[in-house]
């Protein structure tokens, strides 16, 4: 699937889903009957052993283990069980070191000094520099589509250059205060050097090669030799059920003891029943309506802050996401690094916004509201909210959109649109969605004195002081940007009761989300 549909989902951040014919390979052992698992959720010591089986929707027959090509859920959950990145987003999306063991920069910020831990591929052969170089070197092929080649542009992978079979001296091309983020970006698996075919792929992760079946099952084995410890699964196998329904199923039917991606409804109507676990990944999705900031009407700022004042917030969320997610306040990244939490939660006020309105000329607006069934609860959020603007004299015309071509027609067409993104670091939010050259500028918000202060945070050693630029960069968004963040949706996933040492601080995209060599089957 073309990470061009999922828009922030381009680069660094994806929700991506996937449809069509279940095809649920049922085989391996594990779990048991519903009615015989322990009925307490309580985590026990780490038990060893045993299969657990994992049920994700899948990309079909194309399907591959090139962790570079990694684009869907369940390439990411393969890519992460066989390879390892530099560094990994912490559950405020925060990087911290993985295959890196630390990293320095320069006075200037322009060269990062990385060093690796001790760590070897599944073959014996100790993971070096030369690795890595080779890795980030393919990932920036001109003449190849890899996933996270914008993310490693800021780098000169001419000038950088190994320091010795552990150090990577990596020079760059302007300061990237923020330069740990790109080590952990979404995709930068690193690979063996000179490593071209993936049919039996050779990493550095916690789980090896068993077998494959591209839009079926894949089977990885544990580690022993693991870096971070050897898993407690003997092994893993990832099932591909497409339909929502098939991987619920499967989940109650003990086929699997694992289903990823599962909607609201099933959430509630499964939670505290003791058949299975849900858990809740809180903070996943960022849910929004864009305004496109530089035509009428919202190039007037005024029309923008009046509808800031129109959303009742609870309202959408209990509403388009069933309840299953919390309030947002305009702004991107709730609970991440640099969140600015201290700005007043924004209250509907109608009165307010019709008097603001009123001051810009615009008492009975007529919006245009483009939406699509391409994302779960985007036609329920249109619905609501031009309910919700009838009450402020502005009459809101939903336009149902493409699933197809959804994402590409509202970057730079019409007014106004919902949209959504997945979890990312605040910094890479506003690098590609709010500068003036970002490639994915919903809002067609172009400041250039925004824009310097993007490279002074950049350029800004000190992280206290880093974080003041971007509280103000975050301040004047709340004030008057494109962007109405009205929730942030809870990824939902269910498991076995035999499963354990799931972590439920893990927004998807992150370290910890869809990570299986912490855990156990009881």
């Amino acid at each position: 699937m073309d990470h061009r549909h999922f828009p922030g989902l381009h680069r660094r951040g994806f929700l991506a889903a996937a449809s069509g014919a279940a095809a649920l390979a049922l085989t391996g052992c594990g779990g048991g009957d519903a009615d015989d698992r322990p009925a307490d959720g309580g985590d026990a010591k780490p038990r060893r052993g045993g299969r657990l089986r994992a049920a994700f929707a899948g990309g079909g027959a194309s399907e591959t283990l090139d962790p570079h090509l990694a684009n869907l859920f369940v390439d990411v959950a393969r890519a992460k069980a066989l390879f390892d990145k530099l560094a990994d987003y912490g559950p405020d999306l925060a990087a911290e070191p993985r295959l890196a063991s630390g990293w320095e920069s320069n006075k200037a910020m322009d060269r990062w000094k990385v060093t690796l831990r001790p760590a070897t591929f599944h073959d014996g052969r100790p993971v070096t520099a030369a690795d890595v170089l080779y890795s980030y070197r393919r990932i920036a092929d001109p003449e190849q589509a890899f996933r996270a080649k914008a993310s490693l542009e800021p780098i000169d992978l001419d000038a950088s250059r190994a320091d010795g079979e552990r150090g990577i001296e990596f020079v760059l091309k302007r300061p990237t205060a923020e330069f740990p983020n790109v080590l952990a970006a979404f995709g930068a698996y690193i690979v063996p050097e000179s490593a071209a075919d993936f049919a039996e792929p050779i990493g550095s992760g916690p789980f090896r090669f068993v077998s494959f079946a591209p839009g079926r099952s894949a089977v990885v084995r544990r580690y022993d030799d693991y870096w971070d410890g050897a898993p407690y699964l003997d092994e893993l196998e990832f099932v591909i059920a497409n339909e929502e329904s098939a991987r619920v199923n499967a989940l109650l039917g003990g086929q699997v003891e694992y289903a990823h991606e599962l909607n609201p409804t099933t959430g509630r109507a499964h939670e505290g029943k003791g058949q299975i676990e849900i858990v809740r990944l809180r903070n996943s999705a960022m849910q929004a309506f864009a305004m496109k900031t530089d035509r009428p009407p919202f190039d007037d700022k005024r029309v923008r802050q009046a509808f800031f004042l129109i959303a009742d917030r609870q309202e959408l969320v209990d509403g388009a996401l069933a309840g299953a997610g919390e309030i947002g306040n305009d702004l991107f990244g709730k609970g991440y690094e640099y969140y600015a939490d201290g700005l007043p939660q924004r209250e509907q006020d109608l009165d307010r916004a019709r008097a603001l309105l009123k001051q810009a000329g615009a008492e009975k607006l007529k919006v245009t509201l483009d939406t699509s069934a391409v994302a779960a609860g985007f036609t329920e959020a249109a619905s609501i909210f031009r309910d919700q603007a009838a009450k402020a004299g502005v009459t809101v015309e939903v336009k149902m959109g493409s699933k197809e071509s959804y994402w590409s027609d509202i970057l730079d067409s019409g007014t106004l649109s919902c949209y959504r993104s997945g979890a990312m670091p605040i910094e890479a939010h506003i690098s590609q969605r709010l500068l003036t050259d970002s490639t994915t500028n919903a809002t067609k918000w172009h400041h250039k004195d925004f824009d310097a202060l993007y490279q002074q945070a950049q350029s800004t050693r000190d992280r206290a002081e880093r974080a003041a630029v971007y509280e103000r960069m975050q301040r004047r968004l709340h004030a008057e940007g494109g962007f109405l963040v009205w929730g942030f949706a809870d990824w939902i996933l269910g498991t076995a009761r035999t499963v354990r040492g799931v972590e439920r601080d893990a927004p998807a995209n992150t370290l910890d989300w869809a990570r299986f060599d912490k855990v156990w089957l009881a």
